[in-house]
């Protein structure tokens, strides 16, 4: 079956189609519908060219996991694969990938249109990054180029929501033994299909470091001087980019324009949630962080923190919706030089956003002055 769609991406337009050998399944998995052929492989030409030049350099020797960090004056994109070898820095490739990226700047897939013109999809929900499209029992999610930050959009970033997605599959398949999750298949690189759930209105942010920039981040009020966060209680003494004696749960309420802090307690009083659902959801965040460490080590990283959406699919089950330790949803550091830089009291050496969201703290409000988008 083959229906058109287009999606509107920087200065080009980016065909979408429908292509059943885009599909990546898992298995004894069925949609009911077919709609796990979803496929924006066809997207035009230019941008199929930069993405199978990045997809070239990068496949034969690395698999999963995939981070984008700026280092110096340029980028490039570090791999790690899923098993414990040595970590493996991509610094000789460093120009290869830079022009792959550098030719795609105005192909990156900044909107996307589905509802128009797919048959049986439902309107657009737009989020900062991902396009949401109602398909009956399934929802279809489009992760975009677009770059957030401080609650809006700054930019688009080329092959970021490839990035996302592939990473999130590699951990959502190797977290299963923690928690189910919603993912029914990955038809493109872009793309998952996932079943609907009814999502607690809560954000599990889990934390290790005594860190961040944003209003909501644990450096951010400790330098206030709160020493109650989210019904943790704050020692005196701790310094920026510390190590905390043990991981800690700072959820937020999911809002539309600015997420706000929340103990435990509260959103049990509130209605949120459930005192057991908080309890199992709240055990399910802190073992998935604390896995994520673990690999991070093996590969020279340090997880820093992260954040986790859950839901309740029709039958009741806890599932663990949308993305899985990103640069987007979470920090992390370069482990070799984590030490002495903070002993220095310098910046660790980062793979996630935070460069950005210093630089735009630096440089203006990033929460109100006017930003114009950028690529």
């Amino acid at each position: 079956m083959a229906a058109a769609a287009v999606a509107a991406s920087g200065c080009g337009v980016c065909p979408v189609s429908w292509s059943s050998s885009a599909v990546k399944r898992r298995a004894g998995e069925s949609d009911g519908a077919g709609i796990d052929r979803l496929s924006l492989g066809s997207r035009g030409s230019r941008i199929r060219e930069g993405r199978v030049r990045c997809d070239r350099l990068l496949r034969p020797r690395f698999t999963h996991l995939l981070a984008r960090r700026t280092m110096g004056s340029g980028s490039v994109l570090r791999a790690m694969s899923s098993s414990a070898a040595p970590q493996v820095e991509l610094e000789s490739r460093r120009s290869e990938v830079s022009d792959a990226i550098s030719q795609s700047l105005s192909n990156c897939l900044t909107e996307t249109q589905l509802d128009e013109t797919v048959k049986g999809i439902g309107k657009k929900i737009r989020g900062k990054v991902r396009d949401i499209y109602d398909a009956g029992d399934h929802l279809v999610l489009v992760t975009t180029d677009r770059q957030s930050a401080f609650d809006r959009v700054l930019a688009s970033v080329p092959f970021k929501g490839q990035v996302l997605n592939e990473t999130s599959s590699w951990w959502f398949d190797n977290s299963q033994h923690i928690t189910a999750n919603a993912v029914v298949s990955i038809p493109d690189p872009n793309v998952t299909i996932a079943r609907k759930c009814s999502v607690f209105p809560v954000e599990f942010v889990v934390r290790g470091y005594v860190t961040g920039s944003t209003s909501t981040s644990l450096w951010t009020v400790y330098q206030k001087g709160v020493r109650n966060y989210c019904g943790n209680e704050l020692v005196e003494g701790l310094v920026k980019n510390q190590r905390l004696d043990e991981n800690i749960l700072t959820p937020t309420t999911k809002a539309e324009d600015h997420d706000m802090p929340i103990s435990g307690k509260e959103i049990v009083e509130q209605g949120l949630m459930s005192r057991e659902d908080y309890d199992e959801v709240s055990r399910r965040a802190l073992a998935l962080f604390a896995f994520g460490q673990e690999v991070a080590r093996k590969h020279g990283l340090l997880l820093v923190d992260t954040k986790y959406e859950f839901g309740k699919t029709s039958d009741g089950t806890i599932v663990l919706l949308d993305e899985v330790h990103t640069p987007d949803s979470s920090r992390y550091w370069v482990a070799a030089s984590y030490e002495e830089r903070q002993r220095c009291g310098l910046e660790p050496q980062n793979i996630d956003k935070e460069f950005l969201r210093l630089w735009f703290k630096d440089n203006c409000n990033p929460y109100e002055d006017k930003v114009h988008s950028f690529v």
